[in-house]
């Protein structure tokens, strides 16, 4: 089994030590860097399967960080940072951030939820009543989990990952209507937001995309008071 690759980015010693001593104890191959733009340098020139990032750096923020790094790939980013007020996180996750830790944290739970983003790296959990990497359609829509391609009468559907992740969930369970709050924990794995204003966004920006393939983004239905559902 391939060890996992870890950047921690902060700039505190002592959050550097801790945190890259007790994932080395888990197994992981840890690299410390203590700005951004060492940072950058180091995802630039490596492969990391996973990215730890304060916000708060010196010179480069870890919101442009973050920004950078998806531009040149998809590696999972875990936010760190002394700011815990519900809007941080939301810009941090709508900037492409796959979860947020607040500072003060505890290891254990640090070690939970780089365990769980790496799972979701790998491509485990892709819904319930699916087979893993099975090609599946609604509303016109063909979804290719396998392949990460989404198609609409042979057109090329061009989503980020997390408006791919958002339709996939939706397709799986074409029909009925999910929730804000079962989007955000279904198709993406946050299980701590109160704010579901995200999800807006994210729908609104899918239906744009829908809309350049040549889709009705009405397929896209808003249930009033409740959340949204994709026609079966």
């Amino acid at each position: 089994m391939t060890t996992a690759r870890i950047l921690v980015v902060d700039d505190e010693d002592s959050i550097l030590q801790f945190v890259s001593y007790n994932l080395r104890k888990e197994g992981y191959e840890v690299t410390c860097a203590k700005d951004g733009d060492e940072a950058l340098a180091f995802a630039a020139s490596d492969r990391f399967d996973l990215v730890i990032l304060d916000i708060m750096l010196p010179g480069t923020d870890g919101y442009e960080v973050c920004r950078k790094l998806r531009a040149i790939g998809d590696v999972p980013v875990l936010f760190l940072s002394a700011r815990d007020t519900e809007l941080d996180k939301v810009v941090g996750l709508e900037l492409g951030g796959d979860d947020y830790l607040s500072k003060p944290f505890g290891i254990r739970e640090l070690q939970a939820r780089v365990k769980a983003l790496l799972r979701r790296s790998a491509g485990k959990g892709t819904g319930v009543g699916t087979v893993e990497g099975t090609p599946i359609d609604a509303a016109g829509i063909h979804l290719d989990e396998a392949a990460h391609e989404a198609t609409f009468s042979g057109t090329l559907i061009d989503l980020t990952p997390r408006e791919f992740e958002l339709l996939a969930c939706l397709i799986r369970h074409a029909g009925k209507v999910l929730s804000r709050e079962q989007l955000l924990r279904e198709a993406w794995g946050w299980q701590y937001l109160v704010e579901t204003k995200t999800v807006d966004t994210h729908v609104k920006r899918l239906r744009d995309k829908l809309t350049q393939a040549g889709a009705d983004p009405a397929i896209v239905e808003t249930v009033r008071g409740y959340g949204y559902r994709i026609s079966a």
